[in-house]
């Protein structure tokens, strides 16, 4: 069989004596687990180690893999330049794998790599890994915006290319879980945090793959977690393969989420259709998607009606006659934000109405919102039928004095500057779990510095339409 093992394992730096000067010993569990993989792979002699890392050159439109005969990295930014690897690339794999997604329609390859140098998502594992075995070569590869069934699908190509080689190939998914597990801990703490972990810990326990394809993209933003793409490659470098799936570690002594866990194949891939996710993967999201739309009120269809007739015809979306009245009547400034994958697609909106209804302000910000936000490049029409929608209806601004007036999940803010610098970010946004965190974000939407002289703070409410 290609994909020989697999393991999830997280990257703290402080795992590396050099790095953490004795506080290694409080991730002891973590360390001994990685102590066991580097073990196994040894026993397993790959000619290939395959690592996915979220630190890795990563984009939101493709699927970075290192290009190159060989790279090196160190932990100087952690203060140790002692500690460090070298690694051969397995061009072969690397060029074949770029070659067959090329194919298949995904957009990954080797090109935009912005740094050669080894990331300490890599780092960390090739420590341990190293330490016990090093006749390996290497594939690394980041993560993307796109789909968690894109990401599934890469590692498919991992283990078919692998196995079209004759490659032997351990699969390495780098990648820490919740960063929001502790208000001591340099991140805070966030309910979901915990949540997140357990669901999580309980899928690789399982050796459940659907379901780190199908978590909720809320509570992973709300979590903060850096890792379940990684996983989500590897999950598919294991497509119908019988797995005996072990969670060798978890703990979370710094307020983020460390587990490592080990997959070993129990069988020939391909001799278990039960474990090919992708059919079940798009039912699973196809009825997500028509729930989702058949409880849009008046204001999302509006929203939804306004892009699909823009991005078809050309043309603007005459009002539909049958409309309530505080669209049609109604003045009011409007946001519109359109997601697809759980990622954001474009949001534009309106602080006040500049249009004589609501329904006109919908109409008009939902085109803005798919074809204009310069963040992302316009919605195609074979996108339509995946983006969901949230209209955000604003009331008054009201200025502030006091920032223990704000609070970011009842009100949001605009920041502005007597030269007519704005910005503004909604209230109650996955991830964003502090006024310092909002005020941060917004100032930098309008070019604004939180030092700066005379920058003036207002809050408003909305009511969020989904």
């Amino acid at each position: 069989m290609p994909v020989v093992a697999a393991f999830v394992v997280p990257h703290p730096p402080l795992a590396v004596p050099g790095v953490g000067h004795g506080r290694e010993k409080d991730i002891a569990q973590t360390v001994a687990a990685y102590d066991e993989v580097a073990r196994r792979i040894a026993e397993l002699a790959p000619d290939t180690l395959v690592i996915s890392s979220p630190h890795t050159t990563s984009y939101l439109d493709y699927l970075h893999i290192a290009p190159g005969s060989a790279a090196r990295g160190d932990f100087r930014d952690f203060g140790d330049r002692a500690d460090g690897s070298d690694v051969s690339y397995d061009e072969r794999l690397v060029s074949e794998l770029s070659r067959v997604a090329a194919s298949a329609g995904i957009s990954a390859g080797t090109r935009g790599e912005k740094d050669p140098a080894l990331d300490w998502g890599v780092l960390v594992p090739l420590h341990f890994i190293q330490a016990r075995y090093q006749a390996f070569n290497v594939v690394r590869m980041g993560l993307a915006g796109f789909s968690p069934l894109e990401h599934y699908r890469l590692g498919r190509l991992v283990q078919q290319v692998a196995a079209r080689l004759g490659r032997r190939v351990v699969y390495v998914a780098s990648g820490d879980l919740s960063h929001k597990l502790s208000a001591e801990g340099p991140y805070g703490f966030a309910p979901d945090g915990p949540v997140f972990d357990e669901e999580v810990c309980e899928a690789l326990s399982a050796g459940d793959f659907l379901r780190l394809l199908t978590m909720d993209p809320g509570l992973c933003e709300r979590a903060a977690e850096c890792g379940l793409r990684s996983f989500q490659i590897m999950a598919g470098a294991l497509d119908g393969t019988p797995v005996r799936a072990e969670l060798l570690s978890y703990e979370a002594p710094f307020g983020v989420g460390y587990g490592v866990a080990a997959f070993t194949p129990e069988g020939p891939e391909g001799s278990d259709p039960s474990r090919r996710y992708e059919e079940a993967y798009l039912a699973w999201h196809a009825d997500l998607l028509e729930r989702t739309r058949a409880a849009e009120d008046p204001y999302v269809r509006l929203a939804r009606a306004s892009l699909e007739h823009r991005v078809r015809s050309g043309r603007r979306l005459p009002l539909p006659a049958d409309l309530p009245v505080e669209l049609s009547e109604r003045r009011a400034g409007a946001f519109v934000s359109i997601k697809k994958d759980g990622r954001l697609r474009g949001c534009i909106g309106t602080i006040a109405p500049t249009r004589a209804s609501l329904a006109e302000e919908i109409v008009a910000n939902a085109v803005s919102a798919g074809l204009h936000d310069p963040r992302f490049s316009p919605v195609r029409e074979e996108e339509l039928a995946e983006l969901v929608y949230d209209v955000d209806v604003l009331g008054d601004p009201e200025a502030v004095e006091n920032r223990t007036e704000l609070d970011p999940t009842r009100y949001g803010v605009i920041v502005s500057t007597p030269d007519g610098r704005r910005g503004l970010l909604l209230p109650a946004l996955d991830g964003v779990d502090t006024v310092e965190e909002q005020l941060r974000i917004a100032a930098r939407k309008g070019g604004i510095s939180l030092a700066e002289k005379g920058v003036q703070l207002e809050r408003f409410e909305v009511v969020r339409h989904l």
